[in-house]
């Protein structure tokens, strides 16, 4: 297929509220509420139709940016900079196929939210939520879902001097090659302030929805989970042998350690595995743990080799995932994997599973690999693009939180909701309290995210509902 070309015509942005059912802690800060931001995308192909996509994801403070300085507030004002920057430069920009947006782009967007003080990471989102409106649309006007427009490569992804490591590299049949995944393992994160267990208590929310990991444990039955740690040796070697012995009970189970950027150095990340080696307790958590997670402050995470640490478990990249070339730089101080996140981009992820591909195929046994990570995706279009693309690219398991910390489509009219779940009977069920995320024996049932035209999701969100956009209060005075 020719990738076909298109102008971006028009943009228009919203956000709504939502609360959480239970506080989440992960790194710096610990969340009971936030706002999501949508966009709609209006483009024009060079047959002079148009046709409009969607595109959703959290305003997430203190992940993109974790500067002291920065409120909440500024930060979720970074992320809408970031947006307002990629629109204004690609609706003045010529048609162009769908990666070449992004491509072509990806340079002068750095430079101008730089060029602000935003980093390269809130550049990404800014750019992530666009492309992937982008993208929906086109998926939408030729009547093809994700995996199937990846395979016949509708955004024309080729070689590009925005990723010169991969020059030559024959994209268009990695992605022919793509299977997307039907069913997926749903990997639990345990959040830093969760319960353990009923004891762990002094309340409940008593909404008829697990609570303590116990809980979780026995509702959903997980065969992954996420594991985060707090930076303190002796802290997280407590906390993780109270979650064993919930976990053990299992009759068998995987999981990834996540540090969450709170270790100043592998020095200290080592230290934290060499005293869960020597706690009799965590014998068999210890030998389920699959990799290990961004554990060092990005400052310093790119400084440093990573190899005596990751001679024990595999490290991947998360937080540092800033320059598009970060995995390159990563590898060559012992990181084996890199996180794929919808909020970090569609093409970005793409990338990096190229990356993964060549380089595994000049070795006896594949080394690289890709994991599928969440920044609470919220029920709807959010949590559907983003399962579409961990999908297409095949992996077998993929962090969830949003289902559990989030109170269901919190924030978003009923009538949206059950128009979700009747679009996507098998992604989500009904409950007492309104469609949820359907988890059962731990998987992910994912045909109709699969299978539906566009990017993910068959309908789109009421965003008369929402509120509009406020511009960002960026930079600050």
């Amino acid at each position: 297929m020719t990738a076909p070309r298109f102008r971006l015509v028009e943009t228009q942005r919203f956000e709504s509220p939502f609360r959480l059912r239970m506080p989440f802690r992960f790194g710096v800060i610990t969340v009971t509420h936030g706002r999501q931001a949508v966009i709609r995308a209006r483009i024009a192909l060079e047959d002079g139709s148009e046709h409009w996509g969607v595109a959703a994801e959290t305003l997430a403070a203190k992940w993109f940016d974790k500067d002291p300085r920065w409120t909440d507030a500024q930060n979720e004002d970074q992320l809408r900079r970031a947006l307002e920057i990629a629109c204004a430069a690609t609706l003045a920009a010529g048609p162009n196929t769908a990666f070449g947006h992004f491509a072509d782009a990806y340079a002068g967007h750095v430079a101008a939210c730089g060029a602000e003080g935003l980093n390269p990471l809130v550049a990404a989102y800014g750019r992530a939520l666009l492309d992937r409106a982008m993208l929906d649309a086109l998926l939408k006007a030729k009547g093809l879902a994700f995996a199937a427009g990846m395979r016949a490569n509708l955004g024309g992804m080729a070689p590009h001097a925005a990723v010169p490591d991969l020059a030559g590299y024959d994209f268009a049949a990695m992605l022919a090659s793509l299977t997307p995944a039907r069913r997926m393992h749903a990997r639990h994160t345990v959040g830093l302030v969760d319960p353990i267990t009923a004891a762990d208590q002094s309340e409940r929310v008593d909404d008829g929805l697990p609570e303590t990991v116990e809980e979780v444990a026995a509702t959903y039955r997980h065969a992954w989970w996420k594991l985060k740690v707090g930076g303190d040796v002796r802290a997280d070697v407590d906390r993780l042998c109270r979650i064993a012995a919930v976990l053990d009970r299992l009759h068998g189970y995987h999981a990834s350690l996540d540090g969450n950027e709170q270790y100043e150095d592998a020095e200290g990340v080592l230290a934290l595995w060499r005293a869960m080696q020597a706690e009799p307790r965590l014998a068999r958590l210890n030998a389920s743990i699959a990799f290990i997670e961004q554990p060092v402050k990005r400052a310093r995470a790119l400084d440093g080799a990573m190899g005596a640490l990751a001679a024990e478990r595999p490290v991947i990249v998360d937080e540092s995932d800033g320059p598009l070339d970060a995995f390159v730089q990563a590898k060559s101080l012992g990181y084996t994997g890199i996180s794929s996140k919808a909020c970090k981009g569609v093409w970005r992820s793409l990338i990096n599973l190229a990356r993964c591909r060549a380089w595994n195929a000049t070795l006896p046994e594949p080394r690289y690999f890709m994991s599928a990570e969440d920044l609470t995706t919220l029920a709807g279009v959010c949590v559907q693009q983003d399962l579409a693309l961990v999908s297409a690219m095949g992996l077998v398991h993929v962090e969830r939180n949003g289902h559990h910390f989030v109170d269901g489509f919190s924030g978003r009219p009923k009538a949206e909701a059950v128009r979700f779940m009747e679009a996507h009977p098998d992604l989500y069920a009904d409950t007492p309290h309104g469609p949820r995320l359907a988890i059962r024996e731990g998987m992910l049932d994912l045909g109709s995210v699969v299978d539906a035209p566009g990017l993910g999701a068959a309908i789109e969100p009421d965003t008369q509902a929402m509120d509009p956009m406020p511009r960002a209060a960026w930079p600050p005075a």
